[in-house]
């Protein structure tokens, strides 16, 4: 029996993947065991256990960006943390470990070479985070999810998909979807989403131009956020939902998306051939605008500008779109090509490659 050790967390964009591929694990082979190694403050301590997997804790050791008190303290603190996952390894009889970046990956790294077993990094971003980049030098195998991520010796494996959407059938689900969300099925549909939390830029210009988007003869689906407080019309054509567990059915209904350009978002929506204008999140690194580069430059999506995004935007740049049915279709034709949904099962072939590598060396 073969046991994993999936370590990452702290957000979505590292906990969803992982817990994708401890789906795919568990479903090739009952008998294997799957361990996740998180903290005790990342979303991975919520979500790994309500998915039905042990979490192995380890202490959330940021790295210092300046020097201080915390920088100081770090050595220590980061010594203790390896400690941690080597014990974990060896009370558990760890095989392998396989990383997505966050606080608990680093660690994992360095403990799992100085047990000597093999570690895996999957890097979800097109710009990496600084635990995947150092893995990543004495990782077995290093796979990610964007064409162009600078990390050594990576190898573009797409992203590990939630299976919902990595089995989705956008034109058998569009009608149930359309009763699901009280559209019509026979009527274009503009979904705009920003995540679970939502993004007021675009919850803001949809705001002053929802009317135009309607009469240009198109649905709005427009996921808010649970924190907005934006008034729904309650017109026929515009569902407005604060929230959706369904995003399967939302895609399904989907002709076009304008959303945020995320890691898993920009994956789900290319491996499911969707065009898309993506306004890119201002704050951070840049790693939004980075994520969308290769759907943009294959012709499937756009990318608008945060700062210049309001109503008038949309009246100029989405509702022309809206009307252009030649554009929009060259964009479904070129984002059909685009994505992939096998990132699951490429990730796994990365692990196996590495378990049979170190099975070799023995």
């Amino acid at each position: 029996m073969t046991t994993y050790l999936l370590a990452g967390g702290g957000t979505a964009g590292h906990v969803n993947p992982l817990l994708a591929v401890a789906d795919g694990l568990r479903e090739r082979d009952a008998a294997a065991s799957v361990l996740v190694l998180g903290t005790a403050e990342g979303l991975e301590s919520r979500l790994v256990p309500a998915r039905g997997y042990e979490l192995l804790i380890v202490d959330k050791v940021p790295f210092p960006r300046r020097p201080n008190k915390q920088a100081a303290a770090f050595p220590g603190r980061f010594r203790r943390a390896i400690a941690q996952v080597r014990a974990h390894i060896r009370a558990h009889g760890v095989d392998i470990v396989v990383g997505f970046g966050g606080y608990a990956s680093a660690p994992a790294y360095v403990a799992a070479r100085r047990e000597g077993i093999p570690f895996v990094v999957h890097e979800a971003n097109a710009k990496p985070g600084l635990a995947n980049v150092l893995g990543a030098r004495r990782a077995a195998a290093t796979g990610v999810a964007f064409d162009g991520t600078p990390l050594r010796g990576s190898e573009v494996v797409g992203m590990p998909l939630r299976r919902e959407v990595m089995e989705l059938d956008r034109s058998a689900r569009r009608d149930e979807a359309a009763e699901y969300f009280g559209l019509d099925a026979a009527r274009p549909v503009l979904l705009v989403f920003g995540g679970s939390l939502g993004a007021q830029r675009l919850n803001e210009a949809l705001a002053g131009s929802w009317a135009d988007i309607l009469a240009a003869g198109w649905q709005l689906l427009h996921v808010t956020g649970e924190r907005s407080d934006l008034a729904d019309p309650e017109v026929s054509g515009y569902a407005l939902r604060r929230y959706v567990d369904r995003m399967d059915l939302a895609f399904a209904l989907a002709d076009l998306i304008v959303s945020r350009s995320g890691a898993a978002t920009v994956s789900e929506i290319s491996a499911l051939g969707i065009p898309a204008l993506y306004v890119p999140y201002s704050v951070g690194n840049g790693e939004q605008r980075l994520n969308a580069a290769s759907a943009v430059a294959a012709g499937a999506a756009e990318l608008l500008d945060d700062a210049t995004f309001d109503g008038d935007a949309v009246r100029q740049v989405v509702v022309p779109l809206l009307g252009d049915a030649e554009r929009l279709a060259k964009m479904a034709a070129a984002a059909e090509q685009t994505g992939t949904r096998s990132g699951t099962d490429n990730v796994i072939a990365l692990v196996d490659r590495a378990l049979g590598t170190a099975t070799r060396g023995r």
